[in-house]
């Protein structure tokens, strides 16, 4: 992934090789077509009719031709060859489900996974500095919060987060980053109180070079995403928050590639004395559903 003021270097992430991994990180991580064995035959014919009924009404409105329907076929062969379905899906289709799973809850709003969260980050306890290299470019964050119940009881629980760095690339997912570059676990007390030093990540866009690039130039979109953090907030006997959080003022809040941003998750950083910046964000979770 990349920014607009990126520097090439010697190993530049491609689309392709991102592709792979997040492809490869979902097989592993993600038990696939489990569901689907679990569902029955009636709600798959339901949902598979109404997917082609969908696309075959489109192709008789726009009354698409054998070109458009060739270079559809060739772009979604491309889309597997790259492994950028985990990049496609995750980019256009999840914030939709997720606020169709998520629209009952009463405590925080979420946001999507996206396709680069990877399970198992280093635990650091309630107070700690997640993982980064030595002289880690970025403004330093320091961020403070507490994870409650609806009601506003504490809550013992944890905060998974992960984000780009300031060049907009992952750990895994990019070549020459350390494995857990910027990627933590924070595990509270019975206060549920946890504060994380990392630094403050920047806005880039999706990448470009492979099949989803080739739509978004076809199409005139733009590629970008605002600058923000990914979280998992958990505590047993309440439901799973994923969730992304964003800062003010930044130009792609309003039209994010992946239509993620709701205006609960902007943030308030406060600029400290030494430069670095401060931020106060709290968790509510919602009971799980019996």
């Amino acid at each position: 992934m990349t920014t607009s003021t990126a520097q090439p270097s010697a190993s530049v992430a491609s689309a392709a090789a991102s592709g792979a991994s997040a492809t490869q990180r979902f097989h592993q991580d993600k038990s696939p077509y489990a569901a689907v064995r679990d569902t029955p035959a009636e709600r798959v014919d339901l949902l598979a009719r109404e997917v082609l009924g969908a696309v075959h009404d489109v192709i008789r409105r726009r009354r698409v031709t054998y070109d458009e329907y060739n270079a559809l076929k060739a772009w979604l062969i491309d889309v597997g060859q790259d492994g950028e379905w985990p990049l496609f899906l995750d980019v256009w289709v999840e914030h939709v489900v997720e606020d169709v799973a998520t629209d009952h809850r009463t405590g925080n709003k979420g946001s999507i996974e996206g396709p680069y969260y990877v399970p198992g980050a280093p635990e650091l306890g309630p107070t700690g500095t997640i993982p980064m290299r030595d002289g880690e470019p970025g403004t330093p964050l320091v961020w403070r919060g507490r994870i409650t119940d609806t009601a506003g009881a504490p809550l013992q629980g944890k905060v998974e987060l992960w984000h780009a760095d300031d060049d907009g690339y992952y750990s895994q997912f990019a070549p020459g980053i350390p494995e857990w570059n910027l990627r933590g676990s924070f595990s509270t007390g019975v206060d549920g109180v946890f504060e994380i030093t990392t630094k403050r990540p920047a806005p880039y866009q999706i990448p470009t070079d492979g099949s989803c690039g080739r739509l978004i130039s076809a199409a005139g979109w733009h590629a970008w995403r605002p600058a923000h953090l990914h979280v998992k907030v958990s505590a047993p006997g309440h439901e799973l928050l994923t969730a992304q959080l964003y800062f003010p003022g930044d130009e792609h809040n309003e039209d994010d590639i992946a239509s993620a941003v709701k205006p609960q998750l902007i943030l308030d950083p406060q600029m400290q004395a030494d430069g670095s910046q401060s931020i106060t964000y709290d968790f509510a979770l919602d009971p799980e559903r019996s």
